[in-house]
């Protein structure tokens, strides 16, 4: 079998099998591609997983591309992402079109119900292991707060984003700077105002390729993207809607920027599904095939990671934010708060697979829905 082969029939597999977002991903790639296949080692394995951290985008689709890339040029570099990718699209699309056509049906509104407080545990979950790391000192804490409380007064995220990052870079190389005080320097600018556009495929289109080129940090800061330019600015979707997107996103394999395909199927039918999905997959590919020759530089400059500090402590602010609101706009009743409560507990003390708890809290619902 040829290397290319190797690459998309690994992949191919990954990408049907990968359940339990980024983190198992990245755990699966490492037992196939260093302990059993022996591609990488593993201070190779870490480097690409260092350079993926550097760059926007979802991280294991990028360690798919990343590794592609390795062992069988820009060939695998599109094998090994497009196979990874496309089992999750497919499967959403046929949610989505189930969604779209059963939708309003009492039967999976009521699945839907004991679903998305689950998906709030698991988010929750997701924000407190990615806080134990990123909130790395009082600097990462305050700028994590700042973000937090800056965003209910619709900031632009990527504005947020950005300046989070800029100023722990500052912060921490002031003694190289000298004079430059980072206290000063204040994220104006960039508010996000409801403008409840018509839909059109090339504002659909240029919307996720803006979100595919800037996003940072784990695949559930997608929310805060998705909430302000679909939920806000266009008027496009509903919260109720997102929180669906997020819970098909998170019960089907690969990656969870899958999310895209299921808004693009029920704003704008297959072709916008397709669109969605090629606008936030496409940055991925391009970002992997200019940094990975850099790889060994990025590693070790400090200012890029001092950047990377500060953008991912503003990631999990904007994270918090947004799961606040949608806790909101979801946990109505006493049920789901309980659902949320209990789920969180089995996720955090008893590490259980996320998979198996939606698939709970859909039969939680559909008990629900005999009960009342």
């Amino acid at each position: 079998m040829s290397t290319l082969a190797e690459v998309a029939a690994l992949f191919l597999k990954i990408g049907f099998t990968a359940f339990g977002g980024p983190a198992a991903h990245i755990g699966i790639m490492h037992d196939e591609v260093v302990v059993r296949r022996k591609w990488l080692t593993d201070e190779e394995f870490l480097d690409l997983l260092g350079a993926t951290n550097l760059i926007p985008g979802p991280n294991s689709t990028e360690m798919t591309i990343h590794i592609g890339y390795r062992r069988a040029g820009w060939l695998g570099l599109l094998a090994g992402g497009f196979c990874f990718v496309t089992p999750a699209t497919l499967i959403v699309l046929g949610l989505s079109w189930l969604y779209v056509q059963y939708g309003n049906t009492p039967q999976l509104e009521w699945l839907m119900y004991g679903i998305k407080p689950v998906v709030i545990a698991i988010i929750a979950q997701a924000l407190w292991t990615l806080g134990n790391k990123a909130f790395k000192n009082k600097l990462a804490i305050l700028i994590g707060i700042i973000v937090f409380s800056l965003y209910f007064f619709r900031l632009n995220e990527i504005v947020l984003l950005f300046a989070g990052g800029l100023v722990f870079l500052l912060v921490t190389n002031y003694q190289r700077l000298n004079k430059i005080n980072p206290a000063v320097f204040i994220p104006f600018g960039g508010i996000s105002l409801a403008q409840f556009v018509p839909f059109s495929f090339s504002t659909l289109f240029l919307t996720f390729l803006k979100i595919g080129s800037v996003l940072y940090g784990s695949g559930y800061v997608l929310l805060a993207f998705l909430r302000n330019d679909f939920v806000l600015r266009l008027g496009w979707l509903t919260d109720q809607q997102l929180i669906d997107a997020i819970a098909i996103g998170q019960v089907t394999p690969g990656p969870l920027f899958t999310a895209a395909t299921f808004i693009g199927y029920i704003l704008g039918g297959t072709p916008g599904a397709l669109l969605a999905t090629l606008g936030i997959f496409l940055p991925s590919f391009i970002f992997v095939l200019i940094s990975n020759p850099l790889i060994p530089k990025i590693r070790n400059s400090t200012w890029m990671s001092g950047l990377l500090d500060g953008v991912n402590a503003s990631s999990l602010g904007l994270m918090a934010a947004v799961t606040f609101q949608l806790a909101s706009a979801s946990l109505t009743d006493f049920p789901a708060a309980v659902i949320t409560i209990v789920s969180l507990i089995l996720l955090l003390r008893y590490k259980i697979n996320s998979t198996w708890l939606i698939a709970g809290g859909a039969l939680t619902g559909f008990i629900l829905s005999f009960i009342r």
